[in-house]
């Protein structure tokens, strides 16, 4: 059962959500760029949310495919988050770590 962030919870006044606190980026740009940008692009943006939101909220906007399919651009900017979204998609059965 995920629990995400409620929506009041998720931005502050300006619209920016707390897991992109070092840029000056909306929540609605961060949903547009994630449906917009390249695959280097989505990488990085995903990257950042699992990095730095809560897992439960990282399933808010994208899905375990995404970031499987993502896996290998997007483990570089994972950083010492990486080992533990390598051991849970393992635990969901992807196979990610073989990436």
């Amino acid at each position: 059962m995920l629990l995400p962030t409620p929506p009041d919870k998720l931005v502050d006044q300006a619209g920016r959500p707390y897991f992109l606190w070092d840029c000056d980026m909306t929540l609605a740009e961060f949903t547009r760029r994630l449906a917009e940008e390249n695959d280097e692009g989505r990488a990085y943006l995903v990257g950042k949310l699992m990095r730095q939101a809560k897992p439960d909220d990282v399933f808010t906007f994208v899905r375990v495919d995404d970031i499987v399919a993502l896996w290998p651009k997007l483990r570089r900017y994972l950083g010492r988050s990486a080992p533990f979204w390598g051991w849970l998609l393992g635990r969901w059965g992807c196979d990610v770590e073989a990436a």
